[in-house]
């Protein structure tokens, strides 16, 4: 479960939106307005995939600035605690792209302080897989080539809808960027569907997306929440997992240390991969095509 923001971190953020609000009651002109004042429209993504997948749909739209507000090696948002910084940005903004399905579900407080701010969810329409127990549903939604597609397609739709002006423009860079996620969707198919191996065992709960789209099956979660060291028992269970399917490759991301898994491999004889959910990397428009296509050489190699 996700750790919640401090009460009174949150009684001193809500009370700092009031101020600005009163400060600038009246003061934040739509998109159109803040054109014609020649200041740019500022849209905020709330994480680094939303922020790829932005500025792909803004490129070259002139009077766009895109910000994001994490820095870009935070990695998921499961534990992020917003701060004053966070709140500076997205108040000097006018959209809020969001991932949704629950990822930004901490920020609800202080988003609904700012009235004005138009949201921008990319999770409309996608099938959720739900968790067990209290787990809630999965927010992994962009590690599957599909749902980023449809992510794609939801932010170039509803940034068109807040800013009309520049709704073709919108609607042609999604057209491009979803066809070059198509492209490589079917290469990874092509690359993966012959697998004989399915059976994976990954770092934490962010590729159940990925695994049905490919057809492989998560046997095993060495670490369910990023950064929480699974317990004596849990790393028992997973090595006899281990030793009675034949699995001989483990998964972990970049973002977080190896040390369970490498503890496990020890145990087993079974090698260590990486695998990324593209929460961090370069902030470049071909960011997750490139690390999506190293995912595919890694998983090509690994289930051999």
């Amino acid at each position: 479960m996700r750790k919640p923001v401090s009460l009174l971190l949150i009684v001193t953020l809500l009370a700092s939106v009031a101020v600005f609000l009163s400060a600038c009651q009246g003061q934040t002109p739509p998109a159109a307005e803040k054109e014609a004042e020649g200041k740019p429209l500022t849209i905020v993504t709330s994480f680094y995939p939303m922020y790829i997948a932005t500025i792909n749909i803004t490129k070259d739209v002139p009077g766009v600035k895109v910000i994001n507000m994490t820095k870009p090696v935070t990695g998921c948002l499961h534990d992020y605690q917003f701060t004053p910084e966070d709140l500076k940005t997205l108040s000097e903004a006018q959209i809020f792209v969001i991932n949704g399905a629950g990822m930004e579900a901490f920020m609800d407080k202080v988003v609904s302080q700012l009235p004005e701010l138009k949201i921008v969810d990319a999770s409309k329409d996608i099938p959720l897989i739900t968790g067990d127990g209290e787990e809630g549903d999965n927010p992994h939604l962009w590690v599957s080539i599909s749902n980023a597609i449809q992510q794609e397609k939801n932010i170039g739709m509803q940034l068109a809808t807040l800013d009309p002006d520049h709704a073709d423009q919108y609607s042609a860079n999604a057209t491009t960027y979803v066809g070059k996620l198509e492209e490589l969707r079917a290469k990874m198919h092509q690359a993966l569907d012959g697998v004989e191996k399915r059976d994976i065992i990954t770092f934490h709960e962010a590729f159940p997306y990925f695994a049905s789209e490919f057809n492989l099956n998560i046997t095993a979660v060495i670490e369910r929440e990023p950064g929480s060291e699974p317990s004596a028992a849990e790393l028992s269970d997973t090595i006899q997992i281990i030793k009675k399917s034949g699995i001989n490759a483990l998964f972990t991301e970049p973002q977080y240390s190896a040390r369970a898994a490498e503890t496990i491999a020890n145990e087993t004889g079974a090698k260590v991969f990486i695998l990324d959910p593209v929460v961090s990397g370069p902030m470049e428009l071909d960011a997750y095509l490139n690390i999506m296509e190293r995912n595919m050489k890694t998983l090509e190699e690994a289930l051999k």
